[in-house]
This record gives structure tokens, sequence and C-alpha cells, in this order.
């Protein structure tokens, strides 16, 4: 069992048959928490959404001083280097990777499918929360014939010690890009996305080329445990934040005791096109002091206006708190199709305007901190 403070009281509650009808749809992995060896960890397969479960005890705590356990997490020199790596991989050497899993994240009343990308690499290609890979599918640039694919990058969604908590995976999520002819209202397999299909028909065993990591504007700044990070995501983009989030409260990572407070904007079509929802939802029922989640589904909610609720609206309705936590040195990210930064700066510009400040100044002042993350694609 995991440790306690002396002023805790640990009950184990076996955890009955409802568990046991329910095994077939997990994964099951060894781990330790606080570096104790403890009963296996399921992981529920993304077809059925995530969710934390242990399968031999559930521990009960005192609500004063609750603890939630984390998990144990290796090798820890991945924590050792002072610079994040880049480019170890370039487009002419990259590294051949295997597929771990292709799983769909979102419901059946998505617009699109949105797949959960485990990739082994071996350990060979380590990263940084908050950084990318590229990905150079198989065939011939049609533009170039004779020449390899162009790479494409994806924001990484998981941490530097992967979604097995060994350091020698990675994750992806990738939306697959379908084209449909306008007139006919047909798909164009044609015109399809080339990468993003390729990884969402990939099946495990499958080699994949991957290039990286690149990136440094979204790496998580660890000096200061006590630190405010808003993050706002667009479907997609949600994969670095989703990085973030294990780093400060699934993982037990010695060097880096998370006790400030997160919060995640998430912007969607509709409760089917939420990603990594439970997750989330876990980290908000466990830290409820350091962690805030606020979703915009655009197809089920309206907006103050009566319009339509995209992430910008739901921004504004906390504008206030927001600028008063980048008042105090909070950093704020985006995330997503480059498409969602105009409403989200008009609004931001709009409410600076409402509260006699210069938009402009105050994001040059961002920036000029070092509080400001953008990566839009």
């Amino acid at each position: 069992m995991a440790q306690l403070a002396a002023s805790q009281v640990a009950v184990s509650v076996p955890v009955g048959s409802e568990l046991s009808t329910r095994r077939s749809v997990f994964k099951t992995h060894r781990i330790a928490f606080h570096d104790k060896p403890q009963a296996a960890f399921l992981s529920l397969d993304l077809k059925t959404k995530n969710a934390w479960f242990r399968n031999r005890q559930i521990i009960c705590q005192s609500v004063q001083q609750a603890s939630v356990p984390k998990v144990a997490v290796s090798p820890l020199n991945l924590e050792d280097a002072e610079e994040p790596p880049l480019n170890t991989h370039k487009p002419k050497e990259p590294y051949t990777a295997t597929i771990v899993s292709v799983e769909r994240l979102v419901g059946p009343k998505a617009p699109g499918e949105t797949c959960h990308i485990v990739i082994d690499h071996g350990g060979n290609v380590p990263y940084w929360e908050g950084q990318s890979y590229g990905v150079i599918p198989p065939g011939e640039n049609p533009k170039k014939p004779g020449t390899p694919n162009n790479v494409r990058l994806y924001s990484i969604a998981s941490t530097r010690y992967g979604d097995n908590f060994d350091g020698k995976t990675a994750s992806l999520c990738v939306r697959r890009a379908v084209f449909y002819d306008p007139d006919t209202g047909k798909e164009d397999p044609s015109k399809n996305g080339v990468c993003s299909n390729f990884l969402c028909n990939s099946k495990p065993g499958d080699k994949i080329k991957i290039t990286g990591p690149s990136g440094k504007i979204m790496l998580l700044p660890e000096d200061n445990p006590n630190a405010t990070h808003i993050m706002i995501a667009t479907g997609t983009g949600v994969a670095p934040f989703r990085g973030y989030l294990r780093r400060m409260f699934m993982e037990s990572v010695p060097t880096f005791k998370f006790n400030g407070l997160a919060w995640l904007f998430l912007g969607v079509a509709n409760t089917d096109s939420l990603l990594y929802d439970d997750e989330f939802s876990k980290y908000l029922k466990d830290y409820p002091e350091n962690f805030r989640y606020d979703r915009a589904l655009s197809r089920e909610q309206k907006s103050k206006n009566g319009g339509k609720m995209y992430v910008q609206d739901k921004i504004e309705e906390y504008s206030d708190e927001i600028f008063q936590l980048l008042d105090g040195g909070a950093h704020i990210y985006f995330c997503g199709l480059k498409g969602m930064m105009p409403g989200i700066q008009e609004t931001l510009k709009r409410v600076a305007e409402q509260r006699g400040e210069s938009w402009e100044e105050k994001l040059s002042q961002l920036k000029k901190n070092k509080q400001w993350h953008v990566e839009v694609y």
C-alpha cells in the first residue's frame, strides 16, 4: 500500500465482483506506487475511454488529508538532462518505431474520428512534455516522385515516460483527415490526409518512421511547482496538455511535485467528441484545489449571446479571473487549429479594453515574460 502520513487513516476495501466482470475491457500493467510494488494497474481500453482502478484494493483516506497514490515511473535518468532533446532523428535518418495500439477515442455521435496511437520507440527517441514527433508516412511524395513523403508533425500526448510509465513509448492524438467532395457530398479518398489515415489505419506491430523530437515553445516550465498553468485547446490540440496533466497528477516524479493550479479549457463539437474526458474528470475529483476543467461544446451549449459555445466564449466567462492570474505570473498555452486564435485574440482584446488596458501592451509583456505559449497548425 502506498505510504501515508501518520495522521492519515487508510482502510483497504476489497473490490467486489463488479470489477471482475469488467476485466475484459482492461489492459493490465505491473506498476509500483511511490516505488513500492503493488497490484496490477488496470488501464481502460480507450474504446471504452480511460479510467483508473487497481484490481486488489481501493485506498480510503481521511477527508481532511487525503493523498492520492501516484504511479512510479522509470527510468528516472530521464530527469537528468538540463536541456530538452532536439532533433535526435532527422528526416533523412528517421527512427523506425513500432505501433503498439490504435484506439478510437470518440463516441459514435462525434463528427469525424480521432484515435489514440501508442508508439514503441524503445527508449531511443526521448522527449519532454510539450514536444512533437515527426511522422513520415510510407509511399512517395506525389509532388516529388522518387522521394519520401513529407514529415508531418504531431504533438506528443504522453509524458516522457509514456503510457506504460517505462520511458519506451510515446502517444499521439490524431484526427483522421477525410475529404468530402462539396458537389457530391461523397468521400474522395484520393484527397484524404495521407499521414492521419496511415496512423489511424495502423495495426499493432506495424512499423512507423519518426523524427524529432522538436519544439521548445510548449515545454512545461517546472522552476516553480506552485505556478498557475492555463491551457486552452480545441480538439486534438489537447495532446500536450494530457502530457502536462499526467506529469502533474498521475506520475510520481521525485524532481517535480506540482502544487499549483492547472486549468484546462477544451473546445469540441459535442459530448461524444471529448478527448480523455474520464482522465481529466478523475483529476478534478482527486485534486479539486489544483485542477479546473471547463468544456466548450459548440453543438450542445449556448454562449451568453445565444450563439454556439466556442472555447473563446468559455474563456470570456472567466475573463476577470484569467486576467488576474496572468497579472500574477500565470502561464497560458494555446494548442489546436490555427483558426482558433483570431476569435480568442478578439475576445481577450475586448476584455482588456473593458478593463481599461491595452491588449497589445499586455500581450507584449506576456511574451516578454515567457508566459505566452502558442502552437497551432
